[in-house]
């Protein structure tokens, strides 16, 4: 009896770290594989490309639509804004940092470290108490991801003739922040600087593997590659690619910037529509 004893002991303190492993945070085991190749996308000739355009856009964060580019501002189990999934793949360095939109130079590790204000500074300060000897102390500024504020997008629509169709492909992000000065505090004013450059066919294998909160409904979620794929966020019109190479904003303010943004979206339906004979 007594060894029958021990041995049920035995097996229970065996088995309980295991059951305390197996916590299940949720009603059902999910099976999705974490480990998703991004869909690859039709192959392009260049003989195939009867027109095709620039445009660059915004996508702000604060949009209802937009909401979970910012949000978490920290990691909640599986979910992670696309503001952290940006800055950490490029800390990691499974993701390229670019200085221009073209990206033709590379961000150094030092010069990333110093994105949207960080840095070591030294500066002397005097102690409180007799003798009041002076000293060096370093303050060290970090970027917090929640500086993101909104994203740049520099995309080329084109009209496919093998397939008959109207496409549009994503060639680059940046996030913005509120430009700041050399000390990391924000300027007057609402103007938005670009970080860095990320080129997006690169980021897409990393954007396959994190999920999006959908409203509604937790057990149907996507992807931030789906999300760009689908075109699932809200953004406006900042500049198409031109002769002078300008910004709407330089030659349109207020209300008419908005229109002006709007009839450039109209040209690229009307170019699909003159295509067709009805």
């Amino acid at each position: 009896m007594k060894r029958i004893l021990i041995i049920a002991v035995c097996f229970a303190a065996m088995t309980l770290p295991s059951l305390a492993q197996n916590v299940l945070d949720g009603v059902y085991v999910r099976e999705h594989s974490p480990t998703k190749v991004p869909p690859q996308l039709s192959y392009l000739r260049e003989a195939d490309v009867m027109w095709s355009k620039k445009i660059w856009r915004i996508i702000d964060l604060r949009e209802k639509m937009n909401l979970a580019f910012y949000w978490p501002t920290e990691k909640i189990n599986d979910r992670r804004s696309l503001n952290d999934i940006v800055y950490y793949a490029v800390k990691e360095g499974t993701l390229t940092a670019y200085k221009d939109e073209e990206f033709t130079y590379p961000m150094t590790l030092e010069e990333f470290q110093k994105v949207g204000g960080a840095g070591v500074d030294t500066t002397s300060i005097v102690d409180p108490d007799p003798p009041y000897l002076e000293r060096d102390t370093v303050i060290v500024r970090e970027f917090s991801t929640a500086n993101i504020v909104a994203y740049r997008v520099k995309e080329e629509w084109f009209f496919d003739k093998q397939r008959s169709v109207m496409d549009v492909r994503i060639i680059g992000l940046a996030p913005l922040i509120y430009a700041v000065d050399d000390q990391g505090n924000r300027r007057e004013g609402d103007l938005k600087i670009p970080i860095f450059w990320i080129y997006y066919p690169e980021a897409r294998k990393i954007f396959a593997n994190q999920e999006v909160y959908i409203r509604g409904n937790d057990s149907d979620r996507r992807t931030w590659d789906d999300i760009f794929l689908k075109r699932m966020f809200s953004s406006y019109i900042y500049k198409e690619n031109n002769v002078y190479d300008r910004r709407i904003e330089d030659y349109k303010q207020g209300m008419d910037a908005l229109i002006e943004a709007d009839r450039i979206k109209m040209e690229i339906v009307n170019m699909e529509h003159d295509l067709w004979e009805y």
